[in-house]
């Protein structure tokens, strides 16, 4: 027997209880986040099945858009004590059962993301590939709403896998596959709020100082170790920028930041750091280090030139301190402004639900 403190009480209790309290703690907690699931299971579908029997009674008898209004009004009064039969998700409900008409697809896929997840990603997005592959990554990396939106306003959907690499011919596959995919271009600090001119240690500490946006934006799997990470060569002494470890791709990533165009000698210097990381971090488990150069602006041919004979792996991206994106992707984007009033509404939405 041995005593525990329970509430203030001191209590005889037999060897092993601790544990079995804890098995019991967790086996609840499991049942807990099912019931939860399935709960927000049932609830998508029901919104879906709502949703599709407005759709097909306005086909059908020809209703206009009035009869939601006394549809929200019929359905609270028949239940009070639930919430969501406003008018304004009664439409949501329809829109989402017309962009998705598959309930197969709402059953298996939609069903693993709540409510308001679903609708960030049908109101904000057009394109139903560009939908699906949001999705599928907010399922893959458990996003909350807030992380989803981010992405979506900073175009992470264009800027995956464009980094200008030489991981083909430089690494294995798969892992040349998944490190491709792990680059993005540009990438995105919108928030820092440096302006004017700066240097790369400025840069480097402010990137430090907001360390877990830093770490959404360079995306999931990125564990950070340290910067100006010191390592000794010769009778020389060398500093990282900044250094992480990818626990989905094994091995170091060496980061540099360049303020200023890409220059050809940022690779030479580049590959020395990732060949002195293998040498002193790397071991036995871990793959080959790859390293990333952050550069305000590059020439593509130029750096196409520079990484062509680097045995090292090495990605080019550029970089961007404000929200303001590339012309290319700013058509397939609302503004900041546009965003910032729907999630406004939003948020309002959330907290009135059934007003």
């Amino acid at each position: 027997m041995s005593i525990i403190e329970n509430h203030s009480t001191r209590q005889l209790v037999p060897e092993g209880y601790g544990d079995f309290l804890k098995r019991l703690k967790q086996r609840i907690k499991e049942t807990q986040l099912k019931a939860a699931i399935a709960a927000n299971r049932e609830l998508i579908l029901l919104y879906w099945d709502i949703g599709r029997q407005i759709l097909e009674s306005q086909d059908k008898e020809g209703w206009g858009a009035k009869i939601i209004d006394r549809l929200a009004a019929d359905l609270k009064h028949e239940f009070p004590d639930m919430k969501g039969f406003s008018p304004r998700n009664l439409k949501y409900m329809r829109t989402f059962a017309k962009h998705y008409p598959d309930r197969e697809f709402v059953q298996a896929v939609l069903a693993q993301i709540t409510w308001y997840h679903n609708i960030a990603i049908f109101e904000k997005i057009k394109e139903s590939d560009e939908r699906k592959w949001y999705i599928h990554k907010t399922i893959e990396h458990g996003w909350s709403r807030s992380v989803l939106v981010h992405q979506i306003e900073s175009g992470l959907y264009r800027r995956e896998g464009k980094s200008l690499t030489n991981f083909s011919t430089t690494l294995p596959k798969p892992q040349s596959d998944l490190a491709i995919q792990t680059l993005k271009d540009p990438y995105v600090f919108d928030f820092l709020s440096m302006t004017g001119k700066y240097d790369e240690l400025e840069l480097e500490k402010e990137l430090v100082k907001q360390i877990t946006h830093f770490l959404l934006e360079m995306g999931a799997g990125f564990a950070y170790i340290g910067r100006q990470v010191p390592l000794a060569v010769g009778e020389r002494e060398f500093f990282i920028d900044l250094l992480f470890y990818h626990t989905h791709l094994h091995c170091y990533v060496v980061v540099e930041l360049k303020t200023g165009e890409f220059e050809p000698e940022h690779a030479g210097q580049l590959n020395f750091y990732i060949k002195a990381v293998d040498s002193q971090y790397r071991q036995d488990g871990d793959q080959a280090t790859i390293g990333i150069l952050l550069c305000k602006s590059k020439d593509k041919l130029v750096a196409e030139y520079a990484l062509s004979d680097i045995h090292k792996p090495i990605g080019v991206s550029e970089y961007q301190l404000s929200r303001y994106l590339p012309d290319n992707l700013k058509s397939s984007l609302p503004s900041s402004e546009e965003l910032e009033r729907e999630l406004a509404g939003l948020g309002n939405y959330e907290e009135q639900g059934d007003k």
